[in-house]
């Protein structure tokens, strides 16, 4: 997105919480990759989309720095509960700090390990599902979420444009791209879904399960 734009945006929506400010300072500072980090403006869509589906159970895989999960959570009542997934586990001790400060710590599981083998062993009934983790297992995350998913509920997949690689000819140039396009063609296929596709930021994925 064109920079200017962008600040024109961040200029006329809702004021990023202290909480989230705070995480965004500490992931430039501290965080390799800070451009990982979902932001203002897609952490204010995910509060959006969230007020709007209601969920009350959450799977997320990619926790990162917590962004994301206090984005999402932030907008639903208590009773509403997000399982997170990490396979970092140097990220462990801060993402608990973090999410104790935004008094979310009783409403997130964090999970530390590898998402496809924690998938199996997590509950049956999400409401909603946030991707936004290692790219080359996309399509595995897709097919191991998809009967824990709720009919009804809806998946959101972010960085599905990865770039704009995905419509460039002699692609895929690494395994990262070839599991995005992947993915996005498994989705495109899959008629048990209703998808949409948004073009900001790096690309976020809208899909209802029927």
């Amino acid at each position: 997105m064109d920079k200017d734009l962008e600040k024109y945006i961040l200029e006329h929506i809702d004021e990023e919480p202290d909480i989230l400010k705070e995480i965004d300072r500490y992931t430039n500072l501290n965080i390799l990759r800070p451009r990982m980090i979902s932001g203002h403006l897609q952490g204010t869509l995910l509060k959006f989309l969230c007020k709007m589906i209601n969920p009350e159970q959450i799977l997320e895989i990619g926790t990162f720095t917590g962004y994301s999960a206090i984005s999402m959570l932030r907008s639903l009542h208590q009773t509403a509960h997000l399982h997170t997934i990490e396979s970092n586990d140097e990220m462990e001790s801060m993402l608990i700090d973090f999410f104790s400060k935004a008094n979310l710590d009783n409403q997130i599981t964090l999970h530390i390990g590898e998402a496809l083998e924690i998938i199996p062993t997590l509950p049956n009934d999400f409401d909603l599902v946030f991707i936004d983790a290692d790219k080359r297992e996309y399509p595995q995350y897709y097919e191991a979420i998809f009967n824990k998913l709720n009919s009804g509920g809806y998946i959101i997949a972010d960085n599905i444009l990865w770039d704009g690689k995905v419509a460039k000819p002699n692609m895929p140039d690494s395994a990262h791209t070839k599991g995005i396009m992947d993915f996005n063609r498994l989705v495109a296929e899959d008629d048990r879904v209703e998808k949409v596709i948004l073009p900001i930021r790096d690309g976020i994925s809208l899909i209802r399960k029927k």
